[in-house]
């Protein structure tokens, strides 16, 4: 199964960006070496702050774009993983091996992305 792995993004990450130590970039860069040797990685990424993005919102046939910072820090991806995995829990266990991505604590959010099969019923 795919599925991503969403780095939520925190109050300093949406302040500052992502400026990571060297230690954690290391420990990351140590991580993604045995994602890929283990043939579970697919593609990656971090995202800049929501002060740089923009949304469209959709109303019928209107577009609106608003501007960034969006709020709820936490409610945002700062980070992401796309993944091929067995199964939830193997994504879980990955996961549990992670460094932690920021100076805080955090969270990283695993969701798996539909298959053709989820549409067979």
């Amino acid at each position: 199964m795919k599925c991503m792995v969403i780095v939520k993004a925190s109050k300093n990450s949406e302040k500052q960006g992502f400026d990571p130590s060297s230690e954690i970039l290391a420990a990351m860069g140590k991580y993604n070496e045995e994602l890929i040797k283990a043939g579970i990685m697919l593609g990656c990424g971090g995202l800049k702050p929501t002060s740089l993005g923009k949304r469209v919102r959709f109303s019928g046939s209107q577009r609106t774009v608003i501007d960034g910072p969006f709020p709820e820090p936490e409610d945002q991806i700062a980070g992401y993983w796309f993944w091929q995995v067995k199964s939830v829990d193997e994504a879980v266990e990955w996961v549990k091996r992670c460094p932690n991505p920021m100076l805080e604590d955090s969270d990283i959010e695993i969701r798996p992305e539909y298959e053709e099969a989820d549409f067979a019923a």
